[in-house]
């Protein structure tokens, strides 16, 4: 089936019986019993399909999973699995730590990632023990030195946060596994409508679905879709450490889901439109969006994305300092001042400050943001709005009209 049918309809009408709901019900209950206890050991010992206690496995949480790896597989689920965690952080963490890593073996992570992706690396994962290199898969010389250190697991994006960098996954793919690792991909940016790495091979993807997924800024969420081999160690990793997902978020992701495919083709045909018109003004520097011939990875992105180039730019302001950003930012009406991406609604964050803040001024210079780039997740607004916003804010005698807080995340 096309994929905009399966958003509106994995993972729905699981009630069983002789009837079923539209809608999956938002399953509130933290125990779960059975009219013989019989029937309940042979739940816990995993003999029997069920529900027991809402850390190990939830109703509507289990929907939100199935229609998560219908999305991810195409689908065709068959040898598959996907666990949904309490952020897409949570996610990332349960990925990395269930490639069954030991102490001493090494971890490669792109440096063209998430700021808090480095951080939780850094900081959480490589004290147990691991070493941890760092390089950048657009150098391909220091990409393959790291590579011949025999890394277990290499983690990636499949477009990068913030510059927009696009990875040729299947050329990831083989040559992680040609090293002996493990591929893990933060697929976020392109969400499923846009890659399925699982199909070209990867070996974890993962997904915070409180972006494009739920889409609505009103659900944390995170997802990893692997093969069904890594399920024990996934759902191990859930249940004992704690990271689940609530139902009442789940419900909500899984309403935002049905309508994912709409939403992101025109979010990718808006952000396109705008990154072609920003490349023209002379006040933007520079714009990154892999939809223009002018980005480095056009050419990949177009065969890999299928005609599509996500709903998310940056671009830089000509000759600004962070005070010039700031003023920028604060001058505009329409554009929220937002720190995370795939809403609705269009949000403009600065790296410097949000999503990179954790990382030093050389660490950020090392990986090409810099003090003038912010970046722009477009929503579901009229183009010509949205163009005319930024467009105000721009000109220096633009009133301040929007004071709106900018909180340090994503």
């Amino acid at each position: 089936m096309d994929i905009t049918t399966l958003a509106v309809h994995a993972g729905e009408r699981q009630a069983g019986g002789d009837f079923s709901t539209v809608s999956t019900p938002i399953h509130n209950s933290t125990t779960f019993f059975y009219p013989q206890f019989e029937r309940l050991d042979r739940v816990a010992g995993g003999e029997e399909a069920g529900f027991m206690y809402s850390r190990y496995a939830n109703p509507t949480v289990a929907a939100l999973e199935q229609a998560l790896l219908a999305l991810e597989t195409g689908g065709a689920p068959a040898g598959a699995v996907s666990f949904a965690y309490g952020s897409g952080m949570a996610a990332i963490h349960a990925a990395v730590l269930a490639a069954g890593l030991r102490q001493g073996d090494r971890v490669l992570c792109s440096t063209e990632v998430y700021g808090a992706t480095t951080a939780l690396l850094m900081n959480v994962v490589a004290p147990l023990g691991l070493q941890l290199d760092l390089a950048r898969p657009t150098d391909p010389a220091a990409w393959q030195a790291a590579l011949a250190r025999r890394p277990r697991l290499v983690l990636v994006e499949a477009i990068s946060n913030p510059l927009l960098r696009v990875l040729d996954l299947a050329a990831a793919v083989r040559d992680a596994h040609a090293a002996g690792a493990k591929l893990l991909v933060d697929a976020t940016f392109a969400s499923p409508i846009l890659c399925r790495p699982l199909a070209l091979g990867a070996d974890y993807v993962v997904q915070s679905t409180t972006k494009f997924i739920a889409g609505h800024g009103d659900a944390m969420g995170g997802v990893v879709t692997a093969a069904e081999t890594e399920a024990p160690a996934l759902f191990a990793l859930r249940k004992l450490a704690g990271g689940v997902l609530g139902p009442f978020e789940a419900w909500l992701t899984l309403r935002g889901l049905k309508t994912l495919p709409l939403r992101v083709e025109r979010q990718c045909q808006s952000a396109l439109r705008l990154a072609r018109e920003l490349e023209r003004w002379p006040a933007i520097e520079r714009v990154h969006y892999p939809g223009l011939p002018s980005h480095a990875d056009h050419a990949i992105a177009a065969a890999q994305f299928q005609g599509r180039f996500g709903g998310v730019l940056s671009f830089e302001l000509r000759g600004a300092r962070r005070e010039d950003v700031l003023a920028f930012m604060n001058r505009l009406r329409l554009c929220l001042g937002g720190t995370s991406l795939g809403d609705v609604q269009s949000l403009l964050l600065y790296p410097v400050m949000a999503s990179h803040r954790d990382l030093s001024p050389a660490q950020r210079e090392r990986t090409g943001i810099r003090e003038n780039l912010v970046r722009l997740s477009v929503g579901l607004e009229d183009p010509a709005d949205l163009l005319a916003d930024l467009e105000q804010a721009l000109a220096p005698a633009a009133p301040v009209a929007n004071a709106a807080p900018v909180a340090a995340t994503r």
